[in-house]
């Protein structure tokens, strides 16, 4: 699939150019991020000063959100050309470290939306020689309860029955917790979105993250550089509109 058929389908599908989140939720997110809420820090480390006007700076810039501050309720975007472009670099690093035979690790907070996107490219690396992250059994989350359960390669978090939609840290240091109990070594890249990504660039690993426009931390871990490239897209629309993009990073990454 080519950039022009692949930008075609994601602004059919709403998955950027004018997006569901509204710009007053963006906003307020940056607000609670740089308050560092718990479900809105996803686990990331500030470096650096950050101010309101910085980060909306960076998510103009990074993510695409309409430029005028004046603009403070209605529909915003996400830029199309941003998120190929980082598509393209997230493809690279995917096949460079599959045909190395290199570990990922694929993590997902958000279940309802990106799973069969993680789950897609996961298959397609492991066929083609990458080893992915995995563990038979659940891990337990202390603090937060419930486990972290792998899902067709793809690792989630489960409570009460089901896997919720989650911003959280927890259950990715949950998860990488265990994996230096055992003493394995930890996988030579993380694939992941929300606190899983997050907590993983937190703690030096190689991090590739899927964010939203309402998600900003990623995109200041990107900027602090423990993240090596984030997507802007909006994160949770029906999964079959992501197919296009799946073909486009298995094209790229060369595991088509």
């Amino acid at each position: 699939m080519d950039r022009t058929s692949l930008a075609q389908a994601l602004e059919a599908g709403h998955i950027t150019g004018e997006v569901g989140t509204p710009r007053e939720n963006n906003l307020s997110h940056i607000h609670r991020f740089l308050a560092q809420e718990k479900q809105f820090d996803f686990g990331v480390e500030l470096t650096r000063d950050w101010d309101f006007d910085s980060v909306f700076a960076l998510m103009v810039d990074r993510a695409g959100l309409r430029s005028e501050p004046d603009f403070i309720e209605g529909v915003d975007t996400i830029s199309t050309e941003r998120c190929i472009d980082a598509l393209e670099q997230l493809a690279v690093a995917i096949g460079d470290v599959t045909r190395a035979g290199g570990e990922i690790l694929f993590a997902t907070g958000h279940p309802a939306g990106l799973l069969p996107v993680h789950m897609a490219i996961a298959a397609a690396a492991e066929t083609h020689g990458a080893q992915i992250t995995h563990q038979a059994s659940a891990v337990p989350v202390p603090g937060l309860g419930g486990d972290c359960r792998q899902i067709n390669r793809v690792w989630t978090w489960h409570q009460h029955g089901g896997t919720p939609h989650t911003h959280l840290a927890e259950p990715m240091h949950a998860l990488l917790d265990g994996i230096t109990r055992r003493g394995d070594q930890v996988p030579d890249l993380i694939v992941a979105d929300h606190g899983w990504a997050g907590a993983a660039s937190s703690r030096g690993l190689r991090t590739l993250g899927y964010a939203d426009c309402n998600d900003p931390a990623l995109f200041v871990a990107e900027a602090q550089g423990t993240i090596e490239v984030t997507v802007p897209l909006d994160d949770d629309v029906v999964p079959y509109l992501y197919e296009p993009l799946i073909d486009f990073v298995l094209e790229r990454a060369g595991l088509s």
